[in-house]
């Protein structure tokens, strides 16, 4: 049985199959001028401790964990309003066309739940970039998808095995596109065809 999966793997996950298995199966990671952003961005947000902003409470750098999905990670800010709780994630951009970013706060919220016991119904995604938040609607079909996410993460990292490196306009900002060379992988698959 996998040890528990950190909810960030999700997120790696949803953006890039290939990514995640570099980061959580094997453990490499390479920073590049985003990665630095966001560290920077979750340094500062990660200063532990609560308190009210108006009629909200709020909690920073929380611990999050679930036994029924196992799943563990820290979360960026947690806050309760009218009794109702949720969960914020901080990302350093402005929002983006994929939804890795919501899949992760499905995940804190799946977390959350188990936690207090009651049903989490939204989320939010701060945009450093952009000075907003983004609601996220914690439906039925984004559990669904947060669920079958972790199912794929945990067979990865049970077995260990490298899904393909596959080109898409999602490799310019990554950090690891020089160690997984997703165009010549695309180069070569196609030789490979063309020769059979």
């Amino acid at each position: 049985m996998t040890e528990y999966i950190p909810i960030a793997a999700l997120n790696q996950y949803a953006y890039c199959s290939h990514r995640c298995w570099r980061m959580f199966c094997i453990g490499e990671f390479i920073d590049n001028k985003y990665t630095i952003e966001g560290t920077s961005l979750h340094e500062r947000v990660h200063t532990t401790g609560e308190g009210n902003q108006e009629e909200t409470w709020q909690v920073r750098a929380i611990w999050l964990k679930s036994e029924k999905y196992q799943l563990i990670g820290k979360s960026d800010l947690i806050e309760s309003e009218n009794g109702e709780f949720y969960p914020v994630e901080y990302k350093r951009g402005k929002k983006g066309e994929w939804d890795n970013d919501e899949l992760q706060v499905c995940a804190q919220a799946l977390c959350l739940e188990e936690m207090i016991g009651k049903v989490v119904q939204t989320g939010y995604v701060y945009y450093a970039q952009t000075h907003q938040r983004q609601l996220v609607e914690i439906s039925d079909d984004l559990r669904q998808q947060t669920i079958n996410t972790i199912a794929d993460v945990t067979r990865i990292i049970e077995t260990g095995i490298m899904p393909r490196a596959v080109y898409s306009k999602r490799c310019r900002g990554c950090s690891l596109s020089e160690q997984c060379l997703p165009k010549l992988v695309d180069k070569v698959g196609k030789y490979i065809e063309s020769e059979d």
